[in-house]
This record gives C-alpha cells, structure tokens and sequence, in this order.
C-alpha cells in the first residue's frame, strides 16, 4: 500500500509540473522558408536546400515538398548564412550574407537554369521585406544583433531597446497597458517579476540587470502575435535570446563611466538640487568560443 501511494505521489508530481514546462517554452530561433523553381515555373519537388552558419559551422537543410515549397525550422538567430541550392539537371545557385530575426521567417525564393545550356543566367530572387509581408504573424518588432551593439544606451538595459517598438511608452508599457501584464522570456523561458512588484523584470527594483547588456543576441516585441509558443500577456511579449560562441575565439573588455557632471542641474540659471554624488561605473570582459568545433560551443560575461 505504501508503495503504491509512493507511485501515486511520483505520477501526481509530474502531471503538475507538465504543464509547467510547457508554458515555459518560448521563441529562440528562426526560420527559412520559399520556392524553389525552374526557368519555366514549375516546382522542383526534391531539390536540396543547405543553410550554413559561417560562425559556427552549423548546418542545416531540407529538401523541396510538392509545388518547390521548403521550410528550414529551428534555425539560430543572426547570420551570417550561405545558403546553396542545388537539383539533377540544374545548375547549383549560391546566394550569400543572408541575416535571420528572432522569431520571423525569412523568404527566399530560387530559380534553377537547367545545367544543358551554357551561358544561361541563373537569377536568385530574394524577398526581404519583413515588415510588410505575408510571412508576418502578428505585430512585432525585432532588434537586431547590429542595432544591439550601436544603439545608444543610458541604463544598459534591456529597455533602451524595447523603446524602439512605436507602441512603447518610453518604458515598459505597450498599447497602453500596465507593464505588469508583459511577459518577459530569456531563451524561452519566463523570466517575469515573480513576486508582482512595481517592476516587471528581476532585479528592478535594486536597479540592478540580471542578464548584461553584452550577453543579448536579439531581441523581438510582439503584441499580437499568432505564433501558438507566444502567450500569457494582454501587453507585449518581450522576447530575448542570449549570445553564443562560434568556431572562433572572441575577447572583450569595456567599462563605462557616468557621474552627475553629465546631468543637467538648472533650470532659467537655478539650481533644481544640489549636485549630488551620481557616480556610477561598469566594466566587465567577454569571451567566447568553441568547447567542440561545429557542435558546442561557450560564451562568458562577467
């Protein structure tokens, strides 16, 4: 008898923290998806689609469905990708420096010339625009790695990004709504306020970022997104993904400087307060690598 209470409890324990995990997943990769055709039109069921990630090495691929249509799933954010296409008959096109967004398809279209006639261009067509588009599930918006490392940043948070999306308060407000209603995921897990305080993130209310401004790939805003893995918030989905190593060794060092001379103090030649100690520096290192060359790989930010 006790056995089987033991059992009952073990089987109760995990059908609570199933759902658990579930909820937990997030968006953090992208993906690929277009048509492969030829000089006529017409699908090529079967052709070999290869997307390789030059910093690290990772490969992925798939091959052409009915009609020419194909979707490369689960893909890492950034780039960049050489992309190469290849069929029996046809000649193999390449096409280079292709950069994916967290959580948005990207479109890339191909036509195959036929490998008998010499001579013949072969034309790679290739649909960008990610804004309007029908790949597009839901209003978003999407910093990438480039805006990351140039943006100017007072806080070195998280939030000096998030302020691009045009629905944003400046803060954390979407549309309107209290930021106590975003949900906040870091590497597709949930990494909102737990205790419901007046800051929707961890560590706020001590002024304090818990994941450092080095360490963040990208970031997405949604909505209203359509995407099934995005849910649980009536204000915006603040979506980010961490950094990871590549096939080459990386190292970094930075501090930034800011104190009260780089504050404003008057207003019409008075002094609003007297100058207080507004001191405040951070310094820290990176460093980055491969553990296994093309399979695992380390990033550190201290």
């Amino acid at each position: 008898m006790r056995h089987s209470d033991h059992s009952w409890s073990k089987l109760l324990l995990v059908t609570i923290l199933f759902p658990v995990l579930i909820f937990g997943q997030g968006v953090t990769t992208s993906s690929m998806r277009g048509y492969v055709t030829g000089a006529d039109g017409s699908g090529l069921e079967g052709a070999n689609v290869i997307a390789t990630h030059l910093p690290s090495g990772t490969v992925y691929g798939a091959a052409a469905a009915e009609g020419g249509i194909y979707t490369i799933l689960n893909m890492r954010v950034g780039g960049p990708y050489t992309v190469q296409v290849s069929f029996i008959g046809y000649q193999m096109v390449e096409q280079q420096d292709i950069f994916l967004s967290l959580g948005t398809p990207e479109r890339l279209d191909f036509t195959l010339a036929t490998a008998a006639v010499e001579g013949e261009a072969v034309e790679v067509v290739s649909e960008r625009h990610k804004v309007l588009s029908s790949e597009r599930t839901g209003a978003a918006t999407t910093v990438d790695p480039e805006q990351v490392a140039t943006m100017p940043t007072i806080r070195r948070s998280t939030r000096d990004l998030t302020r691009m999306d045009p629905r944003s308060d400046g803060n954390y407000s979407f549309g309107g709504r209290n930021w106590l209603y975003n949900n906040i995921s870091l590497d597709g897990s949930y990494f909102n306020n737990p205790f419901g305080l007046d800051d929707p993130s961890p560590g706020g209310q001590a002024n304090a970022e818990p994941v450092p401004f080095e360490a963040i790939e990208q970031v997405q805003v949604s909505v209203a997104p359509f995407d099934v893995r995005q849910g649980g918030f009536t204000g915006a989905g603040i979506n980010t993904v961490t950094k990871s190593g590549t096939n080459e060794f990386k190292a970094s060092l930075y501090s930034y400087n800011r104190n009260q001379a780089m504050l404003g103090n008057e207003v019409a030649g008075v002094k609003v307060f007297e100058d207080p100690d507004l001191s405040f520096m951070q310094s820290g290192f990176t460093l980055s690598g491969p553990i296994i060359p093309d399979k695992l790989f380390f990033f550190v930010n201290a």
